[in-house]
């Protein structure tokens, strides 16, 4: 089957596709995505909408001011400012804000494809700004994961507010796993808040420690006496981060304290953050302490798994694609 009908910008615009399921598995695997990925995609957007603009301009009449004026207004007009108010308030990650916006410049208007004798998107939307469609089509799917945690949680006998939001794991898959901690150190989940894994990786490897180091001799690392003379590179905190030892191997310690030892900075967390300018993605260090004593004492935690928000993005763009606006599709 070919595609029989469909402008040159219409089809050059296809090659998001592949590049946003690239991007999405990434995200799934590393949480970090180049910011090298969005200059190509962002180059290719802008030549297609000055393209576009000029084949609507000689078409002239509603073409120009209807059909690519006002829905290209819409899509850079409003599509961009959101992604950028959403990231500055902390409603989304840099790659997020920067997939939006590499999606308003690529998206302006609805493309039209003819495949056989279908013509997709099947249901054109309304709103002649496909990104924005994109984006509505993402968030309807970004709701969909709750859902979709508390029915897994279900079926293995998981039923309460948190199976919505997260499910257990076993603390030795911690090192390599992303999300958010939910455990307290009282043994209750909470939905939302709790430690950060990447910044315990980067705060372990500040220290020059394994988190299997930490649960050997939790007395011993509990003491800030023990804390590293130079320290580590923290890294990112990513799973796959270069994560180099050049410094940091932690000092003996004589001490043998209990964890009811009265520290001025147990764990040395204010020391660490200190040292890396508080920039181990909001982590304070009465989380930071929360979430070692847990790790030291439990076998099975809780996490969030933080999905990332591309994931919904690429699954809107395929629906925006074939079917077109779910939220209108829903509503009529």
């Amino acid at each position: 089957m070919t595609l029989a009908f469909a402008s040159t910008p219409d089809l050059l615009r296809l090659i998001a596709l592949p590049v946003f399921a690239w991007i999405a598995v990434l995200d799934i695997r590393t949480r970090r995505v180049s910011s090298d990925v969005w200059i190509p995609l962002a180059l290719l957007g802008g030549v297609l909408l000055v393209w576009d603009g000029w084949l609507a301009q000689n078409a002239g009449g509603t073409v120009w001011t209807h059909e690519f004026l006002l829905p290209a207004a819409i899509s850079v007009g409003f599509v961009v400012p959101i992604a950028y108010l959403f990231w500055w308030v902390g409603g989304f990650g840099g790659a997020d804000a920067k997939a939006l916006m590499v999606l308003a410049l690529l998206f302006p208007t609805i493309p039209q494809y003819a495949v056989g004798g279908v013509t997709l998107p099947a249901s054109p939307p309304p709103i002649g700004a496909f990104s924005f469609t994109i984006l509505t089509n993402a968030v309807l799917v970004g709701i969909l994961i709750p859902v979709a945690l508390a029915l897994r949680n279900a079926l293995a006998g998981r039923v309460g507010l948190v199976s919505f939001v997260g499910w257990p794991i076993n603390v030795d898959r911690i090192p390599t796993t992303h999300g958010r901690l939910l455990e307290r150190t009282d043994g209750v989940s909470r939905g939302r808040g709790g430690l950060d894994l990447d910044a315990l990786r980067m705060y372990l490897r500040w220290r020059g420690l394994t988190l299997e180091d930490v649960r050997e001799a939790p007395d011993t690392y509990r003491n800030p006496a023990t804390l590293p003379e130079e320290p580590n590179p923290p890294t990112d905190g990513a799973v796959t981060a270069d994560v180099r030892h050049d410094g940091g191997e932690a000092l003996e310690s004589n001490h043998t304290e209990s964890e009811d030892a009265d520290y001025d900075d147990p764990w040395g967390a204010d020391a660490f953050l200190e040292d890396i300018d508080h920039t181990a993605y909001g982590t304070t260090p009465e989380e930071l302490r929360e979430g070692l004593e847990v790790l030291t004492t439990s076998e099975r935690v809780w996490i969030s798994p933080g999905t990332p928000f591309l994931v919904p993005v690429f699954a809107g763009m395929v629906v925006a694609f074939t079917y077109g606006d779910l939220l209108v599709g829903i509503l009529l």
